[in-house]
């Protein structure tokens, strides 16, 4: 089952990120890195086409308490979003009596390349399995985003299956894949 996890009092911290709820003075940030082409594309969502555009998108992260900011500390910005959302619950079947969640992120295309992500989906997947008690946790990638699977792999997740997904870009073929709790406290990892 979906579970729903609050981030409004949540501060988690990496070598190099703090990831906590976003806010409202994040807006040129968030714009920044959401206005480059290729970014938004990557996770199925156009690039922003104006302020007003991430203004609407970053007060529905508020409003809704389940993204995480992605702040650099050395540079004290915002360079990405880490979501925690439901997942498909027809792709996992077999865990419909578990609580369970969908991790999506993006990451501002100049820090691409720097092991950034694959570092906040551990400290991600730390905090969920050892604090919040979920016994599983999903992801995926389009077949086309090489580095989203990179991450993915990095962090132990097992394939799943090969579906579609339904976008506001049309339809990309994806896979899916799981990270299980007893897996990961068995150091399966």
């Amino acid at each position: 089952m979906n579970v729903r996890i609050d981030v409004r009092s949540i501060k988690l911290e990496t070598e190099r990120l703090i990831l906590r709820p976003f806010e409202e003075n994040d807006l040129k940030d968030f714009n920044e890195y959401a206005k480059v082409e290729g970014v938004g594309e990557m996770a199925g969502w156009p690039h922003h086409k104006s302020m007003y555009e991430s203004k609407r998108i970053l007060d529905k992260f508020i409003a809704e308490h389940h993204t995480f900011a992605l702040v650099h500390k050395e540079t004290k910005k915002v360079i990405g979003s880490l979501g925690l959302e439901e997942y498909n619950e027809e792709h996992f079947k077999d865990y419909e009596n578990q609580r369970g969640l969908e991790l999506g992120y993006v990451l501002s295309k100049d820090f691409w390349g720097q092991g950034l992500m694959p570092e906040a989906v551990h400290r991600v997947i730390e905090f969920l399995f050892e604090e919040k008690n979920v016994d599983f946790i999903t992801c995926g990638h389009f077949i086309r985003n090489s580095q989203s699977r990179r991450v993915i792999e990095k962090n132990g997740f097992q394939f799943v299956c090969e579906g579609v997904f339904n976008g506001k870009l049309g339809q990309f073929e994806d896979r899916e894949y799981i990270l299980r709790k007893e897996d990961y406290l068995n150091g399966k990892i």
